[in-house]
């Protein structure tokens, strides 16, 4: 059966392929810019602006209904922690704008967030996959998780031009220009 769960965790999936980029680039002395600007709109639209939707629009208000309030405990930290990573994303993208107008040393910047960003999100989705989804599972019925695969769908639609099939392959291209 697919499950709510099932379908965050494939997310996280390309998700996990984008911070092997972001840290493989944050070893290059000179970056492409553009595949700089590519990582943040894909974060933005993707892992932020689809897969935390998701999360923050439906999967967790379920979860409320099942006892898990947002307010404390496991659901808590993971909405603390989308806070943290759009404030990481945020300092990539001001240092982005600072290096291309010629501000050199803000590529440090650039990269302090990024491997910021990436420890975060290391971090958070191995709490979501092995300790929230999994508590989630154990109260979350078969046409819970069929509700909550239609409301996925629908946030998608309403999110983004580009669907998350379009961000999945501009990630398999910068996995692949870097050979991860």
């Amino acid at each position: 059966m697919n499950t709510a769960t099932k379908n965050l965790e494939d997310d996280h999936v390309h998700i996990l392929k984008l911070i092997e980029v972001m840290e493989h680039i944050t070893r290059i002395d000179d970056p492409e810019i553009s595949h700089l600007q590519k990582i943040v709109e894909i974060i933005k639209n993707f892992a932020d602006g689809i897969h935390h939707i998701k999360e923050e629009n439906v999967f967790f208000p379920m979860l409320a209904k099942k006892g898990f309030p947002a307010n404390q405990g496991p659901v808590a930290v993971m909405l603390s922690e989308h806070v943290q990573g759009r404030k990481y994303v945020k300092g990539i993208e001001e240092n982005i704008k600072l290096y291309k107008s010629g501000n050199k040393p803000s590529l440090n910047d650039v990269y302090l967030n990024m491997n910021s960003y990436a420890g975060l999100l290391k971090n958070h989705i191995s709490k979501e996959n092995n300790v929230l989804f999994r508590m989630a599972d154990n109260v979350l019925s078969e046409s819970d998780h069929n509700a909550l695969l239609g409301k996925f769908a629908d946030e998608e639609k309403k999110r983004s031009s580009t669907s998350s099939g379009g961000y999945i392959k501009q990630i398999q291209d910068l996995t692949s220009f870097y050979k991860i």
